[in-house]
């Protein structure tokens, strides 16, 4: 079994154009996002271990605030999900899965979390 590295991002509020309903086109709603991102490591992480070993946590942040496209309204949080999972793929050959869970924060009444979680391999 090979040595893995998960990087996370958790909890991020992100205002996304989403949503099915006639009430929520138009008008961005907040999504409350968190992010792991499983990637291949060289080995041992020393104390000079150099960034490029692993992965800068801003990447993984950019994949879900100024990597989603402006002005394109997704139907389906699923559909944010997926361009985040397909982002961090692009960003680094060595990401092997990513894992990206979306809570919708407007449709909570007595802070209940609705939302969804997608798991995407490397294809």
């Amino acid at each position: 079994m090979r040595d893995t590295l998960t990087l996370e991002v958790d909890d991020l509020v992100v205002d996304v154009l989403t949503g099915i309903y006639s009430e929520e086109t138009g008008k961005p709603q907040p999504l409350r996002i968190s992010m792991a991102v499983e990637m291949e490591t060289p080995g041992r992480f020393d104390p000079d271990t150099a960034l490029t070993a692993s992965k800068n946590y801003m990447d993984i942040k950019f994949a879900a605030t100024d990597a989603l496209p402006p002005g394109v309204h997704f139907k389906l949080i699923e559909a944010v999900a997926e361009h985040i999972c397909d982002t961090l793929f692009a960003q680094d050959e060595r990401v092997i899965s990513v894992k990206v869970k979306i809570v919708k924060l407007a449709i909570a009444e007595k802070d209940e979390k609705i939302g969804m979680t997608l798991v995407r391999h490397r294809p």
